[in-house]
């Protein structure tokens, strides 16, 4: 066994007899079949489980001495819950999960929900209408049309075949919808049909950074005029169909660099809009002048041999088991993350400009989030102002205007509490404060918080208490309704390792002001949605 990467156990939905959809159910299996594959090529010790429902996962994973968990779990049909569960029920029992989080999962699952994210980052997205369950559409509700009708929260082209696409109002888009209501008992999608061409385009994370892979084209040039080109439920599932052997890939896509470029930027802004990690799928269409719009993001996306993002990996020259070895890794190093490591803390960043008390404000909470035993994080206390102030001066990141800034900020905190703007944390080491956050609500801005300040002793450094305060801090504005978190910090140079921290914990840059500070000292604002 491969003593450098630890232990699996490969959680995957197990398919339905007798579903209408079970043949995109079984497609889970040839997931599972490909992984176990890579991991005894890897020499990875596993084990492989499959689940009904999400009751069953607590006793699996208070039983399981594996660390790591590879989440295949796409679809449970049978019980309450979502599959966007499974990675906070993982962290709950002390282990990490592969793939997007529980937060990126329910909005890359819901794609109303994902949509909204999308368009509030100002990224191409098609025009669309939301009909819930028995309700029918008004003609002035709907975009321009034509118009393509899904299940708002199916995947793997469920729900979607040529009756899908509508040009005009009237019996037959009521028909569609009224289809995905009866089949689904979920709202249903109302969509703009964009263009005639269709990306799908792979994302996977790599040393911390997302890397987009070749991009790939459905070639539906045997479509003629009396067909949709879509990949509907038929081209991914039916052997049989005509969809199916007529909707291969072209990989790269045709198109130039400039186009192919702008599809890049598109995708990566998409990856961090929702917070993704570790893989996923983006699937646009072009229209007539090779604008991109986004159709759908696909967190952990279909892994079996013969998708898409195979084919990706095969045309980047990345071996399928070098691509598996790349998630195990990332999960170790998360669940890493939450531990001491010589890996050092986010230094101080600059100023800038209540929350509610929970359950948190008095609790120890370094069990919780898997980090050294020795120290709590807590609401800040009166005698914990000299030590913070003792210890952002031995930083040598501030000046002492800034000082004197931080020293106002922590007494206006100290001395409003919960009911003030700024709320103030410390990290307790032995007895001793060791590090300090302080974050408030962004002022004329609906659930946006900033983090103003975050600082760690630097006797104290390389102990995961940067880490834990950050995860205190966005638990806390979570708390409140807060989607979006903002930090901003200096471009100098040696302000390398508080940015490189900021990337580390999820954040990206999302701005970059020239020459704010003064010549050659730029603001650098990085941004990460909860």
């Amino acid at each position: 066994m491969n003593a450098e990467l630890p232990a699996v156990i490969i959680l995957f939905n197990t398919p339905e007899a007798g579903d209408k959809f079970s043949a995109s159910d079984t497609g889970v299996l040839a997931e599972v079949e490909a992984v176990v594959a890579a991991l005894g090529q890897l020499g990875v010790a596993y084990r492989a489980l499959g689940l009904r429902s999400l009751a069953d996962l607590p006793a699996i994973l208070a039983a399981a001495p594996e660390p790591l968990v590879f989440n295949l779990v796409e679809e449970l049909r049978l019980g309450p819950g979502s599959p966007a569960s499974v990675p906070a029920l993982c962290a709950a029992y002390g282990k990490e999960s592969t793939g997007g989080d529980t937060p990126n999962l329910f909005l890359t699952l819901d794609k109303w929900r994902s949509k909204a994210v999308l368009a509030a980052a100002s990224l191409p997205c098609p025009a669309a209408v939301l009909i819930p369950v028995g309700q029918a559409v008004r003609p002035r509700d709907l975009p321009p049309g034509p118009w393509i009708v899904k299940p708002v929260a199916a995947d793997a082209s469920e729900g979607i075949d040529a009756h899908s696409v509508v040009s005009e109002p009237g019996p037959k888009l009521a028909e569609a919808i009224h289809a995905i209501h009866h089949q689904f008992h979920q709202p249903a999608l109302v969509e703009q049909f964009v263009g005639q061409r269709e990306l799908n385009v792979s994302v996977i994370e790599r040393r911390g950074l997302p890397q987009v892979l070749p991009l790939a084209e459905i070639d539906f040039s045997d479509f003629g005029n009396d067909r949709p080109r879509i990949v509907g439920y038929a081209a991914k599932w039916q052997p049989e169909s005509f969809e199916y052997h007529h909707t291969n890939r072209i990989i790269p896509a045709p198109l130039t660099s400039r186009q192919a470029d702008r599809v890049r930027q598109c995708v990566l802004d998409a990856w961090h809009a929702l917070g993704c990690r570790d893989y996923v799928r983006v699937d646009l269409r072009l229209d007539q002048r090779v604008s991109p719009s986004i159709i759908e993001v696909n967190s952990n996306p279909d892994l079996s041999s013969d998708a898409g993002l195979a084919a990706a990996l095969a045309a980047a020259n990345i071996p399928y088991h070098e691509f598996i070895r790349t998630l195990v890794e990332n999960a170790a190093r998360r669940l890493a993350a939450f531990n001491p490591s010589p890996s050092g803390e986010g230094g101080p960043q600059g100023p800038g400009e209540g929350l509610r008390p929970c359950a948190s404000d008095s609790t120890n909470v370094s069990q919780k989030l898997g980090t050294d035993p020795s120290f709590s994080i807590r609401r800040s206390l009166p005698a914990d102002r000299d030590p913070i102030l003792e210890f952002m001066i031995a930083t040598d990141f501030f000046r002492d205007d800034e000082i004197e800034i931080a020293r106002e900020v922590l007494d206006d905190a100290l001395a409003k509490g919960h009911h003030g703007h700024y709320q103030s944390i410390t990290a307790d080491l032995d007895g001793r404060p060791a590090g300090w956050v302080c974050y408030g609500p962004a002022p004329c801005a609906q659930g946006t918080f900033d983090i103003y300040w975050i600082a760690v002793d630097p006797r104290r450094q390389s102990r995961g208490l940067g880490k834990a305060l950050m995860t205190f801090a966005e638990n806390e504005i979570r708390t409140r309704a807060g989607r979006l978190v903002i930090v901003e910090t200096n471009g100098r140079p040696s302000y390398h390792s508080t940015r490189a921290f900021y990337l580390r914990v999820g954040y990206h840059e999302a701005a970059r002001v020239k020459d704010f500070y003064a010549p050659a000292d730029d603001k650098v604002i990085y941004a990460k949605v909860l």
